[in-house]
């Protein structure tokens, strides 16, 4: 003879079918995105002390040298450059240029390391995320330090007197885009790249002529009439230019919204070839 239930078991037992959870919804773009950028976050953590003072030393030492060292000559002999001081003139370059640099320490070991010394996006990609959701997560961690890194300087810059007034502050999301648009194409160049030797050419034959021939420390109009197309097609002079209109407050708004069309360019074709680089080298 069966053993009668007792007289709650059938409630007991729809409680805890219903208490079952359902399946799990999937994440949003935004979630996606975000849990990347979490996670180089707290890699980060760990590390930010280093990073916070090298990024702050190198454009601190580029200030000293040649906005006040050289500056003071440039100064005296030939009373600044296009009627400003030597230093309100090269300090907007240096705020672009070291965005540069930040870009290229964030797009090249690094990268190349999660691709294939410590595989950390096949890790990622193992998970519901896409390369897409990657490098969003990943673009979104490098520009949190080109904000850093850039806040920064332009703090310590303002200390030695390096803008004319507080527009300065339109520096920022300038150089935020054009660190981007070196950030972006470079990730697909080190998605192609086995080891570190496509990274020595690319910071001696490219980086450091570009910090060099962009109109950073001396305007481009002194070189032979040759050479200047090639100043204009680079991202780093585009970002230098529109820099350098906001502090002095010589913005002439076609030359300035064509700097910063460039400079979008250059961003959504570099995402556009990391994309497909990183599918190619990542996706079986």
């Amino acid at each position: 003879m069966a053993t009668p239930l007792p007289s709650d078991a059938g409630t007991d037992a729809g409680v805890r079918s219903r208490a079952r959870p359902g399946p799990r919804q999937p994440l949003s773009t935004a979630e996606r995105m975000l849990a990347v950028f979490s996670y180089f976050l707290t890699v980060y953590r760990r590390t930010w002390r280093g990073s916070i003072i090298g990024r702050f030393l190198s454009p601190l030492f580029f200030l000293l040298a040649m906005g006040v060292g050289l500056g003071s000559l440039v100064n005296d002999r030939v009373g600044g450059v296009d009627g400003l001081p030597y230093l309100q003139f090269v300090v907007p370059a240096i705020v672009a240029t070291q965005t540069m640099w930040v870009a290229m320490g964030e797009s090249t070991y690094q990268v190349l390391g999660y691709i294939k010394w410590n595989m950390g996006y096949h890790a990622m990609l193992a998970s519901p995320m896409s390369v897409r959701d990657v490098l969003r997560g990943h673009f979104l961690a490098v520009a949190a330090h080109l904000t850093t890194a850039t806040t920064i300087f332009m703090g310590v810059a303002a200390l030695f007197g390096g803008f004319r007034s507080v527009a300065a502050v339109f520096c920022l999301p300038i150089a935020i885009l054009t660190g981007l648009a070196f950030t972006t194409p470079i990730f697909a160049f080190t998605a192609r790249q086995e080891g570190d030797d496509g990274f020595n050419i690319l910071f001696r034959w490219v980086v450091t002529p570009l910090m060099l021939f962009s109109g950073t420390f001396f305007p481009v109009e002194q070189f032979p009439g040759w050479m200047q197309p090639i100043a204009w097609v680079t991202p780093l002079w585009h970002g230098v230019e529109a820099c350098r209109d906001v502090a002095t407050g010589a913005v002439a708004l076609g030359p300035f919204v064509g700097h910063v069309a460039v400079l979008a360019v250059y961003v959504a074709v570099g995402w556009w070839l990391a994309e497909r680089s990183f599918a190619a080298r990542l996706v079986p």
